[in-house]
């Protein structure tokens, strides 16, 4: 039984492979600058894929205050990030957190696993192997090896931590929770938070993802498993969404945080409210055609009851792959129509940040209605004829809808899409 309460989004925290916070991450979109490079964060050269996209000069001691900064040799990177995102979101939205009732305040993250930095499991085992060996001996792993590692080592790698450290840090006392779903993990953790917000169970959430697939181990399993784009030499035209020559994906990483408000509680402590969360819908596309998509966002559409001709753009998943984007267009087929709605997908510049993607580029859809901007879709000067849909190319253009379509999913099949609109 629906309440009446509504939410908007009040204010975010985004560090990523095009910048951190708010203006210059969307002053670096609309100039179609791209932030994939080759890969500086360790030795690649000996891999097949040298390029990502990095969070340049970030330092999480930046993002606490000096009494919990021994926190952070408990966090790995992509808890770091987690956390500092948290902390930029809440001085962007200009809350005072005193005010807020911490058993409202919810905290729901979306996340993935966690790889280990390869030191802290090499040397340990390095005492299990006899000389001359390639192989670990087990049994004396477990009388030598396993002593060595730091007894709370698994705390700095549990997916649940983001959320965890980031209630501790802000004394958030309201509805909790980690989604780990891949690359719509951080979009499922946005939807959960709005439900709750409508069943007037919250009225103020920091809702976010963040992973970083900028790892020796993380990139060595993606390399053998997923379809990765090898364009080293040219990392800034890498990624290629709905191109005609697109080969895969660009791993990258980064970290957003989303602040989602009851409308009337926005309101009463005078927030800026960047975009009103209209629907949100999920589902699973079994047969990966299309046909699942669209359904979701004809959901999502009919909850916010707008129609196609009230989107002004998608923006997209794009994941790059040839695959993936050809049933993701067909969706866009089937709901549009001959309707030449524009396509813009993000991760040409950024790369795919995982279960950061998501909220990332949600916080990019927000700002194009708050702005009135939308921005263009960099790597496709060939758009694939058989994908058969409108690329939002050129310059940046006037936004002249009022509604914006999030849509993100995985490879695998599950989908999820959020309908955005404008602040009037």
């Amino acid at each position: 039984m629906s309440t009446g309460r509504r939410a908007v989004i009040s204010g975010m925290g985004i560090f990523s492979p095009l910048g951190t916070r708010r203006e210059p991450f969307w002053e670096a979109i609309l100039a179609g600058t791209p932030g994939v490079g080759p890969i500086t964060a360790f030795d690649a050269s000996a891999l097949p894929v040298r390029v990502a996209g990095q969070v340049a000069d970030f330092d999480a001691k930046l993002y606490l205050d000096k009494k919990d900064r021994k926190q952070l040799r408990m966090m790995a990177r992509p808890i770091q990030l987690a956390v500092a995102a948290a902390q930029v979101a809440l001085e962007d939205c200009k809350v005072d957190k005193t005010a807020l009732d911490k058993t409202r305040f919810g905290v729901v993250y979306g996340s993935c696993m966690i790889p280990t930095e390869l030191p802290e499991l090499a040397e340990p085992g390095k005492v299990c192997v006899e000389p001359g060996s390639r192989f670990l001996d087990l049994k004396k792993w477990g009388t030598e090896g396993i002593h060595a590692i730091a007894p709370l080592w698994m705390l700095k790698y549990l997916p649940n931590m983001l959320a965890c450290q980031v209630s501790i840090l802000h004394d958030a006392q309201g509805p909790n929770n980690t989604i780990t779903e891949n690359d719509v993990a951080g979009i499922l953790a946005f939807g959960e938070s709005l439900r709750i917000l409508e069943r007037d169970r919250a009225d103020f959430f920091l809702v976010g993802g963040a992973e970083s697939k900028i790892n020796p181990l993380s990139l060595t399993r993606q390399c053998l498993f997923e379809t990765l784009s090898k364009r080293n030499e040219d990392p800034a035209g890498a990624h290629r969404p709905f191109d005609r020559d697109r080969e895969g994906t660009v791993l990258s990483e980064g970290a957003a945080v989303v602040v989602l408000e009851e409308l009337e509680h926005a309101k009463k402590r005078g927030a800026e409210m960047i975009a009103e969360v209209a629907s949100f819908s999920t589902g699973f596309d079994r047969a990966r055609d299309g046909k699942g998509l669209a359904r979701v966002i004809r959901q999502a559409m009919a909850e916010a009851g707008v129609g196609p001709q009230d989107i002004d753009h998608i923006n997209a998943h794009g994941q790059g792959a040839p695959i993936t984007d050809a049933w993701e267009a067909a969706a866009y087929r089937e709901v549009f129509g001959s309707l030449p709605v524009p396509v813009h997908a993000l991760k040409g510049q950024t790369g795919n940040m995982g279960c950061a993607s998501g909220i990332v580029e949600l916080a990019a859809a927000a700002l194009s209605l708050a702005t009135g901007i939308r921005p263009s879709t960099i790597n496709c000067p060939n758009p694939d004829p058989a994908c058969g849909i409108t690329i939002a190319s050129g310059p940046p253009a006037r936004v002249e809808r009022p509604c914006v379509l999030k849509v993100t999913l995985t490879q695998l099949g599950q989908v999820c899409a959020v309908v955005l609109k404008k602040i009037t």
